[in-house]
């Protein structure tokens, strides 16, 4: 069966030129609609030029993009763009205001009728009973999910998060990580959420792009990554085809790799996998445990 995906972001061949530099170079990248989808890439790899560029606060030099099928240079993107929320870089809020001024201020941007669903909007983002207290005064942990809050105003169906982990405590990074979750399965946002913390993201992303020097080179779902960064034993053995019948008669689950290789996919001790060799006349040579990671698996996609 053909699986027709859906995609609220689209974008091919994107270049931007700062001087002689290409900080974006042949981008292309597609976001699947109800994803979390991570945008992985280390400092100065093209992430956040990317998210300026989709919210229009930057044309690219070259290629084309579309937002909900309209293309960017369509005057029926800003069509798109009432759908978008985003933060990029930092939350842009008042310091001197409270968070439900904050929001309310953002609602006055938006030329919104009235100032329903402000309450709660603050206790969606865990920020119902701060009361007037000024922004200034919140952790670095509050103020992202405040921006996440001034993000939704509107009821967009796609947000846009530049790095927003960075800087969290533990404590901060949890509040967020629920947060995106329920904000995509319990209201359906898809959300793009950049980041160069691996393993935090690993936890929230349905879906990767993985950004070096400014190009997409590998998107993948995360089921198809797990499947990939599944744990392993690689044996090398003297016969291969007895090491097939051995592990097809206990029922085990493996891969081949070479002719003297394979990896099984089984908890089973050292102990007993030797005992079923012997009895199937095949030799146990060596055995590497894997466990891939998500963070490994980009090192040795970059090849670094």
């Amino acid at each position: 069966m053909v699986i027709i995906m859906e995609y609220v972001l689209k974008a091919r061949s994107i270049f931007k030129k700062y001087g002689d530099e290409n900080v974006l170079n042949n981008l292309t990248i597609n976001v699947p609609k109800g994803a979390i989808y991570g945008l992985i890439g280390k400092n100065g790899a093209g992430k956040t030029t990317l998210i300026r560029i989709i919210c229009g606060l930057q044309e690219p030099t070259s290629g084309d993009y579309s937002i909900y099928e309209y293309n960017y240079k369509d005057e029926n993107i800003l069509k798109s763009r009432k759908r978008m929320g985003a933060v990029v870089e930092t939350p842009a809020i008042y310091l001197n205001l409270s968070a439900k001024e904050n929001i309310m201020h953002q609602y006055r941007v938006l030329g919104l009728p009235s100032f329903d669903g402000v309450d709660s909007l603050l206790k969606m983002v865990g920020l119902g009973d701060v009361g007037k207290k000024k922004t200034r005064q919140f952790s670095l942990g509050m103020k992202q999910r405040l921006g996440i809050a001034i993000a939704l105003v509107g009821n967009p169906d796609f947000i846009v998060l530049d790095e927003p982990i960075n800087g969290l405590d533990p404590q901060g990074i949890i509040e967020l990580r629920e947060l995106l979750i329920k904000l995509n399965q319990e209201k359906g946002i898809t959300i793009l959420i950049s980041s160069h913390i691996l393993g935090e993201l690993s936890r929230v992303a349905t879906w990767y792009g993985f950004v070096d020097r400014g190009r997409i080179v590998k998107e993948i779902s995360a089921k198809e990554l797990d499947e990939k960064c599944r744990k392993c034993m690689q044996l090398t053995v003297d016969n291969i085809n007895n090491l097939v019948c051995a592990l097809d008669k206990e029922g085990i689950e493996y891969e081949i790799l070479s002719n003297d290789k394979a990896n099984i996919f089984s908890k089973i001790s050292i102990t007993k996998l030797s005992d079923i060799l012997k009895e199937g006349n095949c030799q146990l040579i060596s055995v590497i445990e894997n466990d891939e990671t998500l963070e490994s698996f980009y090192m040795n996609l970059v090849g670094k």
